[in-house]
């Protein structure tokens, strides 16, 4: 029996390689370019080096940033080998495949960038109308935006509306956080979308192992749309005294089943991002339903972000 067993491992790693592989080769995705080496950033760069086995190009104009990101990913790593979810030989050949750089310019052989900055419109824009011209013309143009409208950001991409070479290739590969644990992934089409880079979107993301949905292109997408005035309403609840911040998480989590209550997940996700959310959907849709709650921008005045910031709802 002992002989077996590294041979069944072997085998379903060996149908994994395969299956990976027509997936990449689907997509006709022989590098990857990831721009921002945050959280973000980095759990789509160290996926796509495990999952789907293509040398990824991971950009950040910070030398500290890609530093951190590059021994957060080692970490990452080391800690399945310790948990033998991986071998020692998988996890130095995922970093093998790992390359930082400071410059958006070595992103000119990629056949596919995601870019995961944080969600300031301007930025974003900007970095699309870089790599409209830097990557090739080949290249799929995709960013993890939460919220901010593909249209706008694949019109970025180039000053004559009617030429849409460039716009064309440009979708939304929004990844859940953090990406290595969470499975879904929202893929968003622009108006300017072709169903080319919608279904190669598509296929690249199983092949890094995880489930898209497809989603049209409205404000909040699928999941925000769904998750934020839940967390809102969760918020007001508080704000407004129906309970106290344990009973409202206690609740959805022993009622609903999910692994954290909705003031507890804002907490993990930032308040800031989560306000900055209600507002995109507020300001959109002019639907009062999703007027962002009076505490959540109090707090986020005072600087109680959530975890990240070491207070919240919680204190951490």
């Amino acid at each position: 029996m002992t002989r077996l067993r590294p041979a069944g491992q072997l085998s379903r790693q060996l149908r994994t390689f395969s299956s990976s592989s027509r997936l990449t080769a689907a997509a006709n995705v022989q590098r990857l370019g990831v721009v921002g080496a945050g959280q973000m950033g980095l759990g789509i760069a160290l996926v796509a080096a495990q999952k789907a086995q293509v040398p990824v190009t991971l950009v950040d104009n910070s030398e500290a940033s890609l530093k951190k990101g590059i021994a957060f990913a080692e970490k990452l790593l080391a800690k399945d080998v310790s948990k033998s979810r991986i071998t020692q030989e998988q996890a130095d050949q995922a970093r093998a495949l790992l390359t930082p750089e400071t410059s958006l310019e070595k992103l000119s052989d990629v056949d596919f960038v995601i870019e995961a900055v944080p969600e300031i419109a301007h930025l974003k824009f900007d970095i699309f109308s870089k790599l409209a011209q830097i990557c090739p013309k080949h290249a799929i143009l995709a960013t993890n935006t939460s919220s901010i409208s593909i249209t706008r950001i694949a019109a970025a991409t180039t000053k004559d509306p009617t030429d849409t070479s460039a716009s064309s290739r440009v979708v939304s590969t929004h990844f859940m956080n953090p990406v290595p644990v969470q499975k879904g992934v929202e893929i968003i089409s622009g108006l300017q979308t072709s169903q080319d880079t919608l279904d190669k979107a598509v296929e690249f993301c199983k092949a890094m192992g995880k489930i898209p949905s497809v989603s049209a292109d409205s404000p909040g997408f699928l999941a925000n749309r769904i998750l934020m005035p839940y967390i809102n309403e969760a918020v007001i609840c508080l704000e407004t005294g129906v309970g106290d911040r344990d009973s409202i998480d206690a609740i959805m989590k022993n009622g609903t089943n999910v692994p954290m209550g909705p003031l507890q997940l804002a907490d993990f996700i930032g308040l800031d991002t989560c306000l900055a959310i209600m507002k995109v959907l507020h300001g959109e849709t002019g639907d009062s339903k999703y007027r962002p709650s009076v505490l959540l921008g109090k707090m986020v005045d005072a600087g109680w972000l959530g975890k990240k910031s070491g207070k919240g709802f919680y204190d951490y």
